[in-house]
């Protein structure tokens, strides 16, 4: 997760592209690792100070004790570096444990606002260039007048997908993460107050182009949906499995270039279902418009499941 990858989400803003309005984001986790790290440094200087005290003390005894001192240097430097690295992989686990276990009570929060609210969010993940954004374009065309769609777009710099979006016809919030490599329900949450998606509509979240991190994140949302094209390997869902199994739908896009690829749709399905076998899967071609409405039937019927659940 972050914390092993790097990613520290420094530098995460949101744009409203309606208004304009802009804001700084701090990320849950941002001063997490930043103790985390100074702690680090702390530990590793107290270390070092023991161990240069121990290597004084046994010098001054070299001359007449030489094969003593050489053997209770190494062993005390042995110890000290496995207490180190069992010390550090304790904080690591602690710290990966906090940063989820606070982003999953916000993610909690904006779950039971969104179904108050009947209102379906989908989780859209992918690789990059899988082709999330044109799908977008090609919902909203179609979907705009049937329902209010409302959309979060997450990108770690630039407005461009989001302009698009705009441009597309709905209101979209930019996410920037900056350093970071997926959403989390912090920034869901911000998002979600500056976006205000009316009641009973579609939200669709634009997750970064990354198939690792936004598996573990939980954003609130109705459900994962996995963007794979017909450009990726066959073995992608083996590669990536935490990611398919999170999901409730794979859509296959871009089925208007299989007559040109060496991809076999059939053993695609086959991985996805040895991950994943309650799934469900669609196949569609973003620009041609092909197989579109048997996702627009996948998405109404989670809008009539949520609204039956909210009479419950």
């Amino acid at each position: 997760m972050c914390t092993s990858c790097g990613c520290q989400g420094q530098g995460t803003t949101m744009t409203n592209l309606q208004t304009g309005a802009r804001a700084d984001i701090a990320a849950p986790e941002h001063d997490l690792l930043g103790e985390a790290h100074s702690h680090g440094e702390h530990g590793h200087g107290h270390l070092h100070g023991e161990h240069q005290h121990a290597h004084d003390h046994h010098h001054g005894h070299e001359q007449g004790h030489a094969h003593g001192h050489d053997h209770s240097h190494v062993h005390a430097h042995d110890h000290s570096d496995h207490d180190q690295a069992h010390e550090e992989t304790h904080r690591r686990l602690e710290l990966e444990t906090r940063i989820l276990a606070k982003n999953d009570a916000i993610a909690a929060k904006c779950r039971a606002w969104l179904a108050g609210r009947e209102i379906v969010a989908l989780n859209l993940v992918s690789s990059p260039g899988a082709g999330k954004t044109t799908l977008l374009e090609r919902a909203i065309a179609d979907l705009s007048g049937a329902l209010p769609l409302f959309v979060i777009e997450g990108d770690q710099a630039t407005s461009n997908d989001g302009e698009r979006i705009r441009a597309a016809g709905a209101p979209v919030v930019q996410v920037n993460t900056g350093t970071g490599c997926h959403l989390d329900a912090e920034m869901i949450a911000r998002a979600l107050s500056e976006l205000k998606p009316s009641v009973g509509s579609l939200l669709l979240i634009e997750n970064v182009g990354n198939l690792v991190c936004p598996a573990l994140f939980d954003l609130g949302e109705h459900a994962k949906a996995v963007i794979f094209s017909t450009t990726e390997g066959e073995d992608k869902p083996l590669k990536y499995p935490h990611m398919f199994s999170a999901a409730k739908l794979v859509i296959f896009n871009k089925i208007d270039l299989l007559p040109h690829l060496d991809f076999s749709m059939e053993r695609a399905r086959e991985n996805i279902l040895r991950v994943n076998p309650d799934v469900e899967i669609v196949e569609v071609s973003a620009k041609t418009g092909a197989g579109m409405q048997q996702l627009y039937d996948w998405i109404r019927a989670q809008r009539t499941a949520v609204k039956e659940q909210a009479l419950v």
